[in-house]
């Protein structure tokens, strides 16, 4: 029997992530955000398990999941209503806006200075708001 009181056994390993195409979320990720590909394997009828995360780090990761239903189409991009629903931390804001930029990334707004640190929403390929944040210690 587990014991469910100890939160320190419990964390979120990944959130799934409906997308057009598992190339399509690879490349931005993987290319223009710099994850890592973590896992790849096909499931067999034309679907894969697609896991990805920045390097190195013990957070969650993005399980990218292809839609294959009209109402998981109409849920890409808009995942979580129109919100802010992903937060990348980073240790050097500077650096990572600009390396974003210089790979395509779109930001919505300029990078603004915030209580808890610096800031800036962009979005992914396929609409979804994110946050790069670099934390004031």
């Amino acid at each position: 029997m587990t014991d469910t009181s100890n939160p320190a056994r419990r964390r979120i390993a990944a959130v799934t992530l409906v997308v057009d195409s598992y190339d399509r979320g690879l490349a931005f990720y993987c290319g223009s955000l710099g994850f890592d590909c973590l896992a790849d394997m096909p499931l067999g009828d034309g679907k894969r398990w697609v896991l990805v995360g920045p390097a190195g780090q013990a957070g969650a990761n993005l399980l990218l999941a292809e839609a294959d239903r009209p109402d998981q189409q109409n849920a890409i991009g808009n995942q979580t209503g129109g919100r802010v629903g992903f937060f990348l931390h980073t240790d050097d804001f500077a650096r990572d806006h600009a390396a974003f930029i210089a790979k395509g990334v779109r930001f919505l707004e300029e990078p603004r200075h915030e209580v808890y640190g610096t800031v800036a929403v962009f979005e992914d390929v396929f609409g979804n708001r994110w946050d790069l944040i670099e934390s004031k210690p």
